[in-house]
């Protein structure tokens, strides 16, 4: 029985851990061909793509710094150049970094804004230019676009422009089917989240206490929800906003 993105293409970014890998490999075992993007993890890419390929799916890894325009066109460039089109975008690279207000700095602020949403602004850009007969876009945003957590300001304000702009997009990018929704997870047990510090922290129990699940989340418990939005399942879906959290807000 063919996969529900079977002859589709689709560029997960930020795809070589955590979240974005689920998904590439999610939307492989699908049927769907995936371009694997990364900034600095080759060997996790290469490892993605390696391990759907093992399983009888098509990868490539792209490396792009998505903040950067000529390396965001390089990327679909490479992508029309092995699959000659492009049906799904997800948009998951992104710097999960926090900083008290004395911390901020316009180093730290274009840090994270340059990424989180000029490089998703950026890339939403170069697909939609490949999305001839229309197509899907995932951003991936966070509850912290509406709980905002204390030192998150510049965090939290990246991913609240993400659902907004989804909601732009949606209505500019309609008339050419291409769909645009957000998927905002909770607090995922991502390598991003570890290098924080918060794998095992308070902050952790705290926020698995006030989560009537009872746990945060794994990547794959997102994976499921972006094959729904890339898929024809969700055909009359776009402009939404989809928190996955475990019940925490």
């Amino acid at each position: 029985m063919p996969g529900k993105l079977s002859g589709k293409v689709a560029v997960v970014t930020g795809a070589s851990k955590g979240i974005g890998a689920a998904i590439a490999k999610h939307f492989a075992a699908e049927g769907a061909a995936v371009v694997v993007n990364y900034s600095a993890s080759k060997d996790a890419a290469d490892r993605v793509v390696a391990d759907i390929k093992q399983n009888g799916g098509r990868a490539v890894a792209v490396r792009a710094d998505l903040s950067k325009p000529a390396e965001v066109n390089q990327l679909f460039a490479e992508t029309k150049k092995n699959f000659d089109k492009l049906d799904i975008l997800v948009n998951n690279a992104g710097v999960y970094e926090f900083a008290s207000l004395e911390e901020v700095t316009p180093e730290h602020y274009h840090k994270i804004f340059d990424l989180n949403v000029l490089g998703l602004l950026l890339a939403t850009q170069e697909a939609a230019k490949l999305m001839t007969s229309g197509g899907s876009i995932i951003n991936i945003s966070s509850v912290a676009a509406t709980s905002a957590p204390p030192s998150t300001a510049v965090y939290s304000g990246t991913k609240a422009a993400v659902v907004a702009i989804t909601g732009a997009l949606a209505k500019e990018l309609g008339p050419r089917k291409i769909r645009v929704n957000s998927i905002n997870p909770g607090m995922v047990d991502t390598e991003g989240l570890r290098a924080q510090g918060i794998g095992e922290s308070d902050m952790r129990k705290q926020v698995e206490a006030q989560t009537p699940l009872g746990r945060i989340g794994q990547p794959h418990d997102i994976a499921g929800a972006a094959v729904f939005f890339a898929s024809a399942d969700s055909a009359w879906i776009t402009g939404e906003t989809l928190y996955i959290t475990g019940g925490y807000r």
